[in-house]
């Protein structure tokens, strides 16, 4: 297929999918596919850019300065430390550290501390009664590899890695990396090198923050969003840079709900589920100032070869619900593998015009 043909289906592909729920899903399958440009905007406040200096002064992050894919040498003390420390937050089943007054008399008491695994939305199964999962599917130095097909047309690379444990304001927080690069076709139209970094608390497998960069055709952006489990709100900052509308700021405040995941924390979220055939699935999203809830069917069993070998995987299909109301998202079909590990093997998007496809053509494994 040529260029010419390739690009005039990613423009007609692009705004069918704007059109559509920016889930994580279709977010991916976006970043692959765009409009007709030659180069990137020019910019020469890029350092500034990716400043923020209220995200700063409300969080602490401390990583550390590498990571390696094999999962070597990745338990060496923290010594990048970006942002300072303004507040600390007490997330959710979590003790305080002050100890809890008796009520005065004629007081209420406080109400009793949740029992069992929370939200009630969440399937039990695979756990033990609190949040985190019997078995961890992530490991240290992990690394999934995307081939991003369009007509069989290579358009990208993407990379879904667990990196090195980070702190969040003193707490244990995964790292996780979702990267996606255009190939050399697709780039001679529209250029993508995007990606985001999700802290995921250890204990309570909920998003601290996430940190975008986007350097694309037409557009340079940097985002940061921090949710504060306590008050259960999140914040999201962005600036982006554009040749049509030149420099542009955008900040959201909203209340979400306990336990909301963020549209890119999803992919991995995802993974800690038992997806058990014929069972829906389900957690809430937080996203774009609003509150949605990730819905999945389990459909089936199945075999699947790819360039990383065969596997096992189980079938599942996503909806979005708003305010009570499903979403139409298309025919999306995920494909996970059926094991411990649940690795992201395959994700297919049947639309108007073809289908695109993001599989599996590596797997670095990490270390326990």
């Amino acid at each position: 297929m040529g260029a010419s043909k390739v690009e005039n289906l990613g423009i007609k592909t692009l705004d069918q999918l704007k059109k559509g729920a920016l889930t994580f899903l279709t977010l991916i399958l976006v970043l692959t596919i765009g409009s007709c440009a030659s180069k990137a905007p020019k910019y020469e406040k890029v350092e500034e850019l990716k400043r923020n200096q209220e995200f700063e002064q409300t969080v602490k992050i401390v990583v550390p300065a590498e990571t390696a894919h094999d999962g070597s040498d990745v338990s060496a003390p923290a010594q990048t430390t970006t942002t300072s420390m303004a507040t600390t937050t007490t997330l959710p089943g979590k003790k305080a550290d002050k100890k809890i007054k008796k009520p005065k008399k004629g007081e209420l008491p406080p109400p009793p501390a949740p029992v069992g695994r929370q939200p009630d939305i969440e399937s039990t199964d695979g756990f033990d009664g609190g949040r985190r999962p019997l078995k961890d599917p992530f490991r240290v130095g992990e690394r999934v590899t995307h081939n991003v097909s369009y007509f069989k047309v290579s358009a990208g690379i993407l990379n879904l890695e667990s990196r090195a444990y980070a702190e969040v304001n003193g707490h244990k927080n995964y790292q996780f990396r979702t990267s996606i690069k255009t190939s050399s076709l697709f780039s001679s139209f529209y250029s993508v090198d995007d990606y985001v970094d999700v802290l995921m608390d250890f204990d309570q497998m909920i998003p601290s923050v996430f940190t975008q960069h986007v350097k694309e055709t037409d557009q340079l952006k940097e985002a940061q969003m921090y949710f504060d489990h306590e008050k259960n709100t999140a914040t999201f900052w962005e600036k982006k840079v554009t040749e049509k509308n030149g420099e542009e700021t955008k900040k959201q405040h909203w209340e979400i709900m306990p336990y909301s995941q963020s549209v890119f924390s999803a992919a991995f979220y995802m993974r800690i589920f038992q997806w058990e055939v014929g069972k829906e699935y389900a957690f809430r999203v937080a996203n774009d100032n609003e509150n949605l809830v990730f819905r999945a069917k389990a459909l089936r069993r199945e075999k699947i070869s790819t360039k990383a070998g065969d596997f096992d995987a189980v079938v599942i299909k996503p909806e979005i619900e708003l305010k009570g109301k499903f979403k139409p998202v298309g025919d999306i079909f995920i494909w996970l593998s059926d094991d411990d590990r649940k690795y992201l093997l395959r994700i297919e998007s049947q639309i108007k015009i073809g289908t695109l496809v993001s599989e599996v053509i590596e797997i670095i494994p990490g270390k326990p």
